[in-house]
């Protein structure tokens, strides 16, 4: 199996900035949240006509169209009709990600996902995966820092199979040394794959456990290589026979099905299933107040063109108070989400200085998340004068505030998003699991338009200049290696100027986390 990880992008479409609230993300290197891939930072919105878009207060949602039930043994079952296809998307989400491992043991929650293909006492190791293909179907499974997925889209008459095949695995998965040692050394390979092979891979970890210093997002989601290579089949064990059981799953099933059809399947397949473990509410250290400025640097002889992103913390859609979460999603938008963005505006379209600039906003989180600047510079320019105009782009914000046409742009933004996401069962079933994960509710996911609405000019004024704070942030440098005949230069010597050393142009650009809402995950399509 192959795996990708992210802490908040997405493996489906790009989303505009402020959709990230509403996107799923299930796959890029969770841990690499620090940094955008090449194609989100090109991606941007076409400005068009904006104020087409309906109000989404004017978007009737049908009574029906979400419903939850929860079995005897704990089981949450979530149901999403969509009769526009025949085609069937199943999701079990188990509460249970990186940040909730022991210390010592990371990367186990990893382990264990891979492990999941690897059979049970009822079927032979890879023939869930079979029958999936057989019927034109497909799979993936994904690990985050909260939550742990596994999902299945395929014909609608098929949804019983796999139904069959995934509660089996919930309570009868095989596990011999013969089998985990060499997934073992499968993972192994992967994190040298992507995080020792990628310079921007490696920033993003040194970043990320900067921010966190006390919080367990500060460890990646892959895991640390010494630990990884210490797990053994016991430690998956404990914690499969811990965590996945049903009180600590949410199953969603969205297409073309009924509510009494699912209801049905359910009893037959996951209400079989008892309860193995008592799910205690999870109790994580909390990240203290930041109290200074942190930069990181690293140089590596790969990168041939330098960037840089700068972390602040800031709270999540759960830990949020009020609207902040909201507001923080439309400074998203408004200071680097687009074309219409001041930061694209400002160093690409005017200066001409940057070859990608922008932000996006990891909300998807159960603890506190991140807001995250990035720049690479363009032709001769110095990574110095792209930072430079970053934050004085952030200045002008903080001391002038936005304007009510920017905040109007952003909320049509949004408008459409909610309407494009509607095409997409998978997307929106990805969005009620990912809240329900993370402490949320299925209200809460409805109503996240109208908190959209309701943001105001001062809201988003507000979380700027309380939370766009030197102290709150970490800055990393990704920069080629110095020559050996020239001086080694800082980010801020970096000038460009005659006589000293310069960022020499084209680049091997770092890659992220998810945007994605979400949200650092580890993807394994089976």
């Amino acid at each position: 199996m192959i795996a990708a990880t992210t802490r908040r992008t997405a493996a489906l479409a790009l989303v505009p900035a402020l959709a990230l609230s509403v996107a799923f993300a299930p796959a890029a290197f969770a841990q690499d949240a620090g940094t955008k891939t090449q194609a989100q930072e090109q991606t941007a919105e076409t400005p068009d006509a904006e104020t087409d878009a309906p109000d989404v207060r004017d978007i009737e949602v049908p009574e029906d169209r979400v419903t939850t039930f929860t079995l005897d043994n704990g089981l949450q079952v979530v149901v999403l009709p969509d009769r526009r296809a025949p085609v069937v998307t199943q999701m079990i989400y188990y509460k249970v990600g990186a940040a909730d491992e022991a210390p010592g043991e990371s990367g186990v929650a990893h382990f264990l996902e891979h492990l999941m293909f690897k059979g049970t006492s009822n079927y032979p190791e890879g023939e869930f995966s079979r029958k999936v293909a057989e019927v034109g179907g497909q799979e993936n499974a994904f690990t985050s820092d909260d939550y742990t997925g596994y999902y299945q889209q395929v014909a609608s008459d098929q949804l019983e199979m796999i139904m069959t095949y995934e509660a089996d695995r919930m309570s009868n998965l095989v596990l011999d040394e013969e089998t985990v040692l060499p997934e073992r050394d499968v993972i192994l390979e992967e994190r040298r794959m992507r995080v020792g092979n990628e310079p921007g891979a490696q920033l993003s970890e040194i970043v990320q456990a900067t921010m966190f210093v006390n919080s367990p997002y500060g460890t990646p989601v892959i895991g640390w290589e010494d630990e990884i290579r210490s797990l053994t089949r016991d430690d998956a064990i404990a914690f499969y026979d811990k965590y996945y059981t049903p009180s600590n799953a949410i199953l969603l099933i969205a297409g073309d099905v009924s509510v009494d059809e699912v209801r049905a399947l359910v009893d037959k397949t996951y209400g079989k299933i008892e309860q193995r473990a008592q799910i205690e509410e999870r109790d994580r250290p909390s990240e203290p107040e930041p109290r200074a400025e942190r930069t990181v640097t690293l140089r590596d002889a790969r990168v041939t063109q330098p960037s840089f992103n700068t972390s602040y913390l800031v709270p999540s859609e759960t830990t949020a108070e009020d609207n902040e979460a909201a507001a923080l999603d439309i400074l998203s938008d408004v200071l680097g989400g687009g074309t219409t963005s001041r930061l694209y505006r400002d160093l690409i379209v005017e200066k001409g200085i940057a070859a990608s600039a922008g932000t996006y906003y990891q909300s998807s989180a159960l603890d506190d998340g991140t807001f995250v600047l990035y720049g690479t510079p363009r032709g001769g320019a110095s990574l110095e004068a792209v930072e430079a105009a970053t934050d004085a782009a952030i200045t002008d914000l903080i001391e002038n505030g936005i304007t009510d046409e920017e905040l109007e742009r952003a909320k049509n933004r949004v408008r459409k998003s909610v309407i494009y996401l509607r095409d997409s069962q998978t997307a929106m079933a990805q969005r009620y699991a990912t809240a329900l994960a993370t402490g949320r509710t299925i209200e809460d996911v409805e109503k996240w338009p109208e908190r959209i609405e309701a943001v105001t000019v001062e809201d988003v004024n507000a979380v700027a200049r309380k939370y766009l704070k030197p102290e709150r942030s970490v800055t990393g440098y990704l920069l080629p290696e110095a020559s050996e005949t020239a001086e080694a230069t800082t980010p801020a010597d970096a000038t460009g100027k005659p006589g000293e050393p310069a960022p020499s142009p084209a680049s091997l650009t770092p890659v992220p986390n998810e945007p994605a809402e979400g949200e650092p995950m580890v993807e394994s399509p089976s």
